[in-house]
């Protein structure tokens, strides 16, 4: 035996090393004697091998053909012998060819029935397939052909039926891939790395007729499994492609249809087996494209959206090849073809789309190749008819389809459209491509308005006090839009790019006219014409457009829209959207609030409203005036819809001015009042919208922030308040723009804005009845700019220190020198030696925060600051309306008069006249109002005990604390035996906020003992464990502020209530001191009150030992 590391070359020692294993094979066919003789074939090097190729079969094949049942052990380890043999030889001789062909086939099929495969183990199909494809690639120079002679139809159809078979029915999907790479090398197109035979035209044309008989076959069995089970795996699907597309280019292939070879007469000599013959006449090539087209639909509608991105990319080899090779043959599916190639143009994975931009170009290089520009012509004249028929097509498909299908079907129609590139012009000069484009696009684009939520959501609070947030903080709150046929938003985002495509290829005054007149014609089309508008001008200029080489010329626009162009387009629609019809929408089903009151008094001729207006009279506008009684009639979808119809318009307004860039600056003169006065709207949706396009006209513009946008354009937006204002009739609307202004521009603006300020004061003065909400809200956003602009520097410290620092200096007490004071003041308390402390009580210290004026003149008051005269004057109103019968409008002013403490609070002899003059009214809100009211008047009161505690003290000690202890000892077994449901009460909120305000209220009043004491009897409740959570904490913060003014009562009070230990004096002559809580069992208050005495008096265990000193 040879060493193993050297292979026989000679062939007779190699022919005496074989043949004893050869023989003994012949002799006993058995596994172990074929892997012997498997074996030994390794030992022998590829060029000898080929030499006794023949000898070593010869066993190997007998095998084969003893009739009667094999184990399938044995056939197993027999192919798998010959497919090595297969592997390092080559096959010279035709009969070696067409016996190993039928012989493999047959151990395919089923003894039963020869034509389905036979049910045998994976590994034996396996072993045998991978025998059959070495077959095929052995088979050496013409022999290979023979098998595609008319003879040999019968056996090549049998063949193909069972690889057919295998590869849809079997389980394995090794299998199947196995058995459809056998049937792509049967037809000579293979696609391994493998030298293959490479077949001249007249071999081709040969092959492909022998093929034809077999095409409908295997297209519908291909296609079946392209569309069957995804479970099968991409690697079954993408092989599946390579068969179905190789076969139609074998076959339909229009260099062989052009030979008269393709449709000779056979033989007459064939007998039955002509008429398996296929003749490729131009009537039968023109009914199989037909046929063709429907399979190649069903294969684009399962393969174009797969998930796996390998699966895309057989998918546009197959639609490449089949328009190269065979695009006058298959006439019916080119538009499918180019379909699939175009929508595969958006794919999401970079390989597909760079492979489909390839096939693209070459398809559009051909088709300029083939006859001249009347090629390109006739290329232009399919992809435009596709698009019209997509356009058609869409609504119905967009209704009736799922998400994956629709978006691609977008990205179809969006391909089209980049194809064509500069030709969408050209094509969107067809009246009726333009028309069934817009349409199609107004359908798709249709809203979903019925969400109550829209209508519901309103904006007390939406301005933002300071103008420092960022863009992002606005649009990540803007609420999406929702759409009735479509819910994914990257179909959204496709839509919005068809858009921007049609803007940046097509004329922009065409569009823009024939979009305006859509908007203009009717309701229904009204939103998304403005869509539609505000997408095409951003991609007119450019904006989030990708700029694709694919199209049927390497140049960009030949014409690009200019920025004259642009301009002129924008202020078009600016007009358009802003006109009164289409800008004064009702948002509100009823009057919710007094300002929707004040505005209908203010405007009683009409409001306007999107009504459903007569089809017929073209002359009217569907946006009709109706009258103000019937605004309660308005549905839901109306409301809505003119709510997203004003976000669309205010989305617009932004659009054009990132197109236009600073150019846009001089349109700011119409533009920027009408967007501050929708941000000022109480409809959220609205007011955010407002606010998003106002940062993207800032940003468009080149202003930094909101406050330098409103800062410059400042001169003619006071402009036109301060007109609008003289006619707040015709304009109700304007001092929301004073609010926006006022929430986001800085101190600077005050000196412009005083005046205006005094025509708002003096409007108020003349009409309060119907004005006065309306315009509490410009006050409010007034006082919190002022309280922004101008922040108190002066704030009124308590008179109380705290225990700790009384406790630091007490450390040093001894029991002697409490005594001495003890005696110190008994004395005085008798009236011995008060004489000597007359004298300490004559010095009065300092106002900390009083002003020092100047005495020199003093019959001359110093002029106030600008703010503080306006805080002044809008305190005056707020004090004539905080007894106004509405409660909201009540509610208002009480936030109001909270800042103009805060703003005033800097001049101390200032705020407190004021003070006093509103103190009557402020004590009804506190006393007999609405819980609600009484909430904010107390928050206003704790603002005040702030500024002016001595001022209030008599006056809260006499006429509020009482009611208020009242009230909260009132509630507590209330709150004690309430459930959870309890704490989203009135009730429970206004006891909240009595108990966070009235520990700082009494710190900052330094209220007297009697006073306290009432305090503390009202709060010892609200210590209970029993009492909600955040109530016990409220009361646990009151007792820390009243510690900080009495700690030695206090410290009492909580241990008469619960004294964890008793205390042992120093002295064995002094008493023990008893209190009521000592010894006292755990109970509801234990807990609260440990806490308290650990937190303010030191740890419980050292106060404990520590004696009574």
């Amino acid at each position: 035996m040879p060493p193993a590391m050297s292979q026989i070359s000679d062939p007779k020692i190699a022919f005496a090393y074989l043949r004893p294993a050869c023989v003994l094979l012949t002799r006993e066919p058995t596994v172990v004697n074929v892997e012997t003789l498997k074996g030994q074939l390794k030992e022998v090097n590829d060029a000898t091998l080929q030499q006794l190729q023949e000898y070593v079969l010869f066993p190997l094949r007998f095998v084969l053909k003893v009739p009667g049942a094999k184990k399938e052990q044995l056939v197993q380890s027999v192919t798998e012998a010959v497919s090595y043999v297969l592997e390092n030889t080559c096959i010279h001789s035709w009969e070696t060819l067409h016996n190993l062909f039928s012989e493999l086939c047959l151990c395919l099929s089923s003894s039963a029935d020869p034509g389905k495969p036979a049910d045998t183990s994976e590994e034996l199909k396996s072993a045998v397939l991978r025998c059959l494809d070495a077959l095929l690639h052995a088979a050496y120079g013409d022999i290979v052909f023979k098998l595609f002679e008319p003879i040999m139809l019968p056996g090549l159809g049998a063949a193909v039926s069972l690889l057919l078979a295998l590869g849809e029915k079997e389980k394995s999907r090794d299998i199947q891939t196995a058995a459809l790479t056998c049937l792509q090398a049967l037809t000579l197109q293979c696609d391994c790395t493998q030298e293959h035979v490479v077949p001249s035209s007249e071999e081709r044309c040969f092959v492909g007729s022998a093929m034809a008989s077999f095409l409908p076959g295997i297209t519908m069995a291909t296609a079946r499994i392209i569309t069957g089970d995804l479970r099968q795996g991409h690697a079954v699907t993408v092989r599946a492609i390579k068969v179905w597309s190789r076969t139609v280019e074998l076959v339909m292939e229009d260099v062989q249809l052009q030979s008269t070879e393709s449709y000779k007469t056979p033989s007459a000599d064939l007998g039955r087996i002509g008429q398996l013959i296929v003749l490729r006449t131009p009537e039968w090539v023109k009914n199989t494209a037909g046929k063709l087209s429907v399979l190649l639909k069903k294969i684009i509608s399962c393969t174009s959206a797969h998930q796996h991105w390998r699966v895309r990319v057989a998918m546009v080899e197959l639609a490449d090849h089949l328009l190269a090779k065979c695009s006058h043959s298959l006439t019916d599916c080119v538009g499918s073809l180019l379909e699939a190639l175009v929508g595969a143009i958006n794919d999401v994975e970079p390989r597909v789309r760079e492979r489909c931009e390839v096939a693209l170009r070459e398809v559009s290089q051909r088709n300029q190749r083939c006859s001249g520009s009347s090629g390109t012509q006739t290329f232009t004249d399919i992809l435009s008819e596709n698009l019209h028929s997509l356009a058609t097509s869409l609504p119905r498909l967009m209704r009736t389809s799922d998400d994956q299908k629709k978006l691609f079907v977008l990205n179809v129609f969006l391909g089209y459209l980049k194809i064509l590139g500069p030709l969408v012009s050209v094509v969107l000069n067809s009246a009726a491509h333009l028309e069934r484009i817009s349409k199609a696009l107004m359908q798709v684009l249709e809203l979903d308005v019925m969400d109550v939520r829209i209508v519901e959501e309103r904006s007390y609070a939406a301005a933002v006090e300071t103008s420092t947030g960022s863009h992002d903080s606005y649009t990540t709150h803007t609420q999406r839009k929702h759409f009735l046929y479509f819910t994914d938003e990257k179909i959204f985002s496709v839509l919005m790019e068809i858009c921007r495509t049609l803007g940046y290829y097509g004329n922009i005054y065409l569009l823009t006219d024939h979009l305006l007149d859509l908007y203009c014609q009717s309701s229904v089309y009204r939103k998304q014409a403005a869509m539609v508008l505000n997408e095409t001008v951003r991609g007119a200029a450019g904006i989030a457009v990708a700029d694709q080489s694919q199209g049927l010329e390497t140049k960009v626009r030949e014409s690009p829209a200019t920025q004259e162009d642009i301009k002129a387009a924008a202020v078009s629609i600016i007009e358009e959207y802003t006109s009164l019809n289409n800008w004064h929408l009702i948002t509100v089903s009823k009057e919710m609030d007094r300002d929707q009151q004040d505005q209908q008094l203010l405007s009683p001729s009409r409001l306007l409203s999107i009504s459903n207006s007569d089809a017929g009279n073209s002359n009217t506008s569907s946006l009709q005036a109706i009258p103000s009684s019937s605004t309660s009639a308005s549905t839901i979808h109306q409301l809505n819809s003119n709510i997203w119809q004003l976000c669309i318009q205010l989305e617009g307004i932004a659009c054009c001015a990132q197109a236009l860039g600073h150019d846009f600056r001089p349109l700011l003169m119409t533009s920027l009042y009408p967007v501050l006065e929708k941000a000022g709207e109480e409809t959220l949706l609205v007011s955010q919208a407002g606010l998003s396009s106002m940062w993207d006209i800032s940003k468009a513009c080149g202003y930094a922030s909101l406050k330098e946008l409103i800062n410059e354009n400042s001169d003619y937006l006071l402009n036109d308040i301060s007109l609008n204002l003289q006619r707040l009739s015709q304009h109700p609307q304007a001092p929301r723009v004073l609010t926006v202004m006022l929430t986001h521009s800085d101190c600077s603006l005050l000196p412009l804005v005083g005046d205006i300020v005094q025509d708002v004061l003096t409007a108020l003065d003349l009409s309060y009845e119907r004005t006065a909400a309306l315009f509490c809200s410009v006050l409010h956003a007034l006082m919190k700019a002022l309280a922004r602009w101008f922040p108190s520097t002066c704030s009124r410290t308590s008179k109380s220190t705290s225990y700790r620092q009384r406790s630091s200096d007490q450390e040093d007490l001894s029991i002697r020198q409490f005594l001495l004071n003890y005696c110190k003041q008994k004395e005085l308390a008798e009236g011995i030696g008060i004489e000597d402390d007359d004298t300490e009580d004559q010095e009065v210290p300092p106002t900390e925060c009083e002003d020092v004026e100047d005495t020199g003149s003093p019959d001359v008051k110093a002029e106030l600051p600008s703010h503080l005269s306006i805080t002044k004057d809008v305190m005056e109103r707020c004090i004539h309306l905080l007894s106004d019968p509405s409660l909201r409008l009540r509610l208002k002013v009480l936030d109001v008069l909270e800042l103009c403490v805060q703003v005033l609070s800097e001049r101390e002899n200032e705020l407190l006249p004021m003070a006093h003059r509103c103190w009557p009214a402020l004590l009804q809100r506190l006393t007999t109002d609405d819980p609600l009211a009484v909430l904010r008047a107390f928050r206003v009161l704790c603002v005040l005990g702030e500024t002016c505690g001595d001022f209030l003290r008599r006056r809260v000690s006499k006429e509020v604390l009482p009611k208020l202890s009242a009230s909260l000892a009132r509630q507590a077994p209330i709150s004690a035996k309430a459930g959870p449901v309890y704490t989203h009460t009135l009730a429970y909120k206004l006891q909240l906020a009595v108990l966070q305000g009235l520990g700082s209220l009494c710190q900052r009043l330094d209220l007297a003992e009697a006073d306290l004491d009432v305090v503390c009897e009202a709060c010892l409740p609200y210590l209970s464990s029993r009492q909600p959570i955040r109530l016990q904490e409220a009361c646990l913060n009151v007792f820390r502020h009243l510690i900080q003014v009495d700690p030695d009562t206090f410290w009492f009070t909580l241990n008469e209530l619960h004294c964890p230990s008793s205390y042992i004096p120093h002295h064995p002559d002094l008493l023990p001191v008893q209190l009521n809580g000592t010894g006292r069992p755990r109970d509801e208050f234990s807990d609260n009150v440990f806490k308290l005495l650990k937190e303010e008096f030191g740890s419980v265990t050292e106060t404990v030992n520590q004696p009574v000193s």
